[in-house]
């Protein structure tokens, strides 16, 4: 991948100086993904066409009339099929939920995205209910990754078709949710930029839960501003003039525990070649145990909230159309019939514990600096063939990013790996409502891994 995307900056500009209109652009990116020969077919679970179509050129009329609603008027965005979008069904990448009925009314953040004159492209495909972090799909194919072709690598997951809609141009950005990493794993995976908010931030009304405690909604991009935009909107707020965190001086905090064990060699050289760059631009980076990562497994031994939340919303579909699940997803949600009540409140404790723990650790940093994923991404047909390989491989990359989201915390996953190489992924996080200053910090990182 040595592709430079567009970035809804470069778009937008284009479109202020009429060099190119907003059907264009739509017209560009539908064309990918409806093209037989590409990725579109195991990228959407849906593609709206007609309905893009009529916002491109709505956007299009508002614009010659001297009317922009926000930085990606008339800019295609995808949608993850979690996300209820008015009058088409929600699938979340399920053949269980293939009769449901179409959505009533959006996703509160879809309402936002057409409110700032997002053209909504699509629903994309996603591990089913969300529950990997790898990005295989039996039912409606599985996207692939667009480094290395040839081989047929995974994307990461869950957000799978988010990331490859953005890969291969056939949305400007994508919006994803992360539980677990589902947003950073992908993002890392395919060599793009993917932002988890602080979960409370961003509503997730209209949106297919997979763990209350622990979902959140953010996008995957080409650059730390359109994080930082499509955030600003998805949450509701006012879009931030960030400036870059100062570099020198930046305090940086590298665990030396889990997080950087079993790294491939691919990974810890770029991460090593990124950590140097850092540091000779004068971020101090300051290598630190942090042994309650050591203990998250522990807690979470018997599932965690992600199991015990959703079962309670599966079991009545997994009662009727067990069969029709993917049974490495439905293996997963089963083990939350056997967490009990004391279980989960014993959890809710046991978390409380450790956030505060872990906050007073890294209380004299800036931020938390880590591989996004220590392995890069592996063939789907080897992980397809053997549950060992495929179970292994997803703990391992969901093991870094899902620390943050047990943190309550928000994160950044932007691209260190050099053009030509697999792509790889650094994680830069704070802890709960840190959200600003991360992508502020992400703002100056960027320009020193990507000069």
């Amino acid at each position: 991948m040595t592709t430079k995307l567009p970035t809804l900056h470069s778009l937008s500009e284009a479109l202020r100086n009429n060099s190119v209109s907003s059907v264009d652009i739509t017209e560009a990116a539908l064309a990918r993904a409806l093209d037989p020969a590409g990725e579109g077919r195991r990228v959407f679970t849906e593609v709206y066409a007609a309905p893009a179509r009529a916002a491109a050129q709505a956007s299009d009329l508002l614009r010659a009339s001297g009317q922009v609603r926000s930085p990606i008027d008339g800019l295609p965005i995808s949608v993850k099929d979690l996300l209820d979008v008015a009058g088409s069904a929600t699938r979340a990448g399920s053949v269980a939920l293939s009769d449901a009925a179409p959505a009533g009314a959006s996703a509160v953040v879809v309402q936002r995205l057409v409110a700032a004159g997002a053209v909504i492209v699509g629903h994309t495909n996603m591990t089913e209910f969300a529950y990997s972090g790898l990005g295989i799909n039996p039912h409606y194919g599985t996207p692939r990754n667009p480094w290395d072709r040839a081989t047929a690598r995974i994307p990461g997951g869950s957000s799978s078709g988010a990331a490859v809609s953005v890969s291969d141009g056939m949305a400007v950005a994508a919006i994803g949710s992360d539980t677990g990493g589902s947003v950073r794993i992908p993002a890392a995976l395919c060599g793009l930029t993917g932002f988890k908010p602080t979960a409370r931030r961003v509503s997730l009304k209209g949106v297919l839960p997979l763990s209350a405690q622990l979902d959140s909604i953010g996008p995957i991009t080409a650059s730390v501003s359109c994080c930082a935009v499509l955030d600003a909107i998805l949450a509701g707020e006012s879009i931030p003039a960030l400036k870059p965190f100062p570099l020198r001086g930046l305090r940086l905090a590298l665990p030396t525990t889990l997080v950087l064990d079993g790294l491939d060699n691919q990974v810890a050289a770029a991460f090593s070649r990124a950590r140097t760059r850092l540091q000779a631009a004068g971020a101090l980076i300051e290598e630190i145990e942090i042994p309650e990562f050591a203990s998250a497994s522990a807690i979470n031994a018997k599932g965690g909230f992600t199991a015990a939340e959703a079962y309670a919303w599966h079991r009545a579909l997994i009662a009727e159309r067990a069969a029709s699940y993917d049974p490495r997803v439905i293996s997963r949600i089963l083990r939350g019939k056997e967490i009990s009540a004391a279980d989960l409140i014993d959890l809710f404790a046991a978390r409380k514990q450790w956030i505060a723990a872990v906050e007073q650790r890294i209380a004299g940093y800036d931020a938390l600096i880590m591989p996004t994923v220590p392995i890069i991404a592996p063939a789907i047909a080897a992980l397809e063939a053997s549950d060992e390989a495929y179970f292994a491989a997803n703990g391992m990359i969901l093991r870094n990013p899902s620390l943050i989201n047990f943190l309550d915390g928000c994160a950044l996953s932007l691209p260190c790996h050099a053009a030509g190489e697999a792509p790889v992924g650094l994680m830069l996080a704070g802890v709960a409502n840190q959200d600003r200053k991360i992508l502020e910090i992400g703002l100056a990182v960027e320009t020193v891994l990507n000069p």
